[in-house]
């Protein structure tokens, strides 16, 4: 019976490669996405950056790094802040935290109508929405 061995020397290079290989193609997934979400690079400068990563992987990716390594990182600043603010938005609408001067209004003259506000707590209150709004409209 014939065995093979597959020394560990063999293995940690073969993990290194994979390990290189998974990194190479990570990198060319942002890069790839990066260019195409900049909107400061023309039609043109697009093509060209594609064209240069897909003829020269490595150098492709590398020079693009170098170049545009600071675009990248502001490109993704720019994006977790929208997306935030997007999060900000569905998330006061969807607890219904964005009501108008009326809504409030007719939501506190309906407690004063059931009795839970008194006719001063309600003034106290109708003041303190109309306040609230018009600070809001000034800044």
């Amino acid at each position: 019976m014939l065995a093979y061995t597959y020394p560990l020397f063999d293995l940690f290079g073969t993990m290194l490669g994979l390990f290189v290989f998974f990194i190479w193609f990570w990198l060319l997934i942002v890069v790839f996405s990066d260019i195409f979400r900049s909107h400061d690079l023309g039609g043109g400068s697009k093509a060209l950056w594609v064209i240069f990563v897909i003829i020269f992987p490595f150098l492709g990716i590398l020079a693009y790094l170098i170049f545009r390594g600071d675009k990248m990182r502001a490109h993704q600043v720019q994006a977790v802040t929208d997306q935030e603010a997007m999060f900000r938005h569905y998330a006061q609408h969807a607890s219904g935290g964005h009501r108008s001067k009326t809504e409030e209004l007719a939501r506190l003259a309906e407690l004063r109508d059931r009795g839970d506000v008194t006719a001063d707590e309600f003034q106290q209150l109708k003041r303190e929405i109309l306040n609230q709004e018009s600070t809001a409209s000034d800044s």
